[in-house]
């Protein structure tokens, strides 16, 4: 199959729907969270660095909406990108928050894996997502330095590293442990009500397959239909249907515990809530900002969701120029949201003026 022709054209601001709308000082603030782990990446584009530098030097000065307006519209000229064979789409992701134990017992019998000692990156994390389609993203490395594809889901579920000692945290439910893998983070309450967050340390390199696509296909819901909250209430209903179909994605993350009280995108950086973006970066450097505009986004606000966003994470379904994935939190207001969040949607990338630091 032939890439996609795809073009940046540079347009005002004034081409940008509701930009003068938005909340630039939020906006503003998401950059600047994430500007050490911007900074620290390999490869990072001369120009962006140094506009991240002014960011930080300016954070003193910009009090407000106002200033934050002016700092993007002075150091950025927004970029319209235009792909010849398919339509925007923005999609939603969020973290759950699910009851678990640092043991096993009782109803708490499924476990999360930690990283395997014998798991090895084919490409870099930040671009699994961009270079999935090429083949395995990981690989089980031989003791006599050669490789083979790793465990399926499937295998690891009936086995297949039973006796290496990596299951760290206990949950009660498949399906809850399902969805955690698919959002890639999660904060786990534990019986004396502490919370233990987990987040993503790698997968077994298998290309990622919509469940959802697969209930669709077998008439189980029409597309119209489903939703992340239809499909989960369904998947628990019918446990011995929910295994075989789940075993369709034979993709499987490994988790390992996370310090903080927010989780983190692929450079470490701290998501922030509907300002972070997870994006393809065959075509967005991380830390880029990204104006994101679906006027069909009405659950979000009445006339759609037109917000300046930065990327900050990848995904292995997010592909493609215009595709973007919106952190919208944590919790079951967050799920409400990304449950029901696919929508056909613009996306602007904001590229650095010459000269402007």
């Amino acid at each position: 199959m032939a890439a996609p022709a795809v073009t940046r054209q540079p347009v005002g601001f004034d081409a940008l729907p509701y930009w003068a709308d938005d909340d630039h000082f939020a906006a503003f603030e998401a950059l600047v969270a994430g500007a050490a782990s911007v900074l620290r990446q390999a490869g990072l584009s001369p120009s962006l660095a140094a506009m991240y530098r002014a960011a930080l030097g300016s954070r003193p000065l910009i009090g407000g909406a106002a200033a934050a307006r002016s700092f993007f519209e002075a150091k950025f000229v927004p970029h319209r990108v235009v792909d010849d064979r398919s339509q925007g789409l923005l999609t939603g992701y969020y973290e759950p928050v699910l009851d678990g134990a640092v043991e096993p017992g009782g109803r708490f019998t499924v476990p999360l894996y930690r990283r395997p000692a014998d798991l090895e990156n084919v490409v870099s994390e930040a671009d699994r997502g961009a270079k999935s389609a090429l083949g395995l993203t990981h690989v089980r490395r031989r003791s006599d330095g050669t490789s083979e594809p790793y465990a399926t889901r499937q295998d690891i579920e009936t086995g297949a590293l039973d006796g290496q000692r990596l299951e760290f945290i206990w949950l009660e439910d498949p399906v809850d442990a399902f969805m955690l893998h698919v959002q890639g983070s999660g904060a786990i309450r534990l019986p004396d009500g502490r919370m233990f967050r987990v987040t993503y340390d790698g997968k077994n390199g298998h290309p990622y397959t919509s469940v959802g696509r697969v209930m669709i296909d077998q008439g189980l819901f029409a597309a119209e239909e489903l939703t992340l909250q239809t499909m989960t209430d369904w998947l628990k209903s019918h446990p011995e249907q929910a295994r075989m179909l789940l075993w369709n994605n034979k993709s499987f993350v490994f988790f390992r515990p996370l310090d903080g009280d927010a989780p983190v995108g692929v450079l470490g950086s701290p998501l922030q809530t509907g300002r972070s973006l997870a994006v393809d970066t065959a075509f967005y450097g991380l830390g880029t900002p990204v104006f994101a505009s679906s006027a069909e986004m009405t659950h979000v606000k009445p006339v759609g969701f037109h917000r300046l966003m930065i990327a900050h994470d990848v995904g292995s379904a997010i592909k493609g120029p215009e595709r973007g994935d919106i952190y919208f939190g944590t919790g079951p207001e967050a799920l409400t949201l990304a449950g029901v969040t696919k929508h056909p949607a613009n996306l602007f990338a904001l590229v650095p003026r010459e000269g402007a630091p």
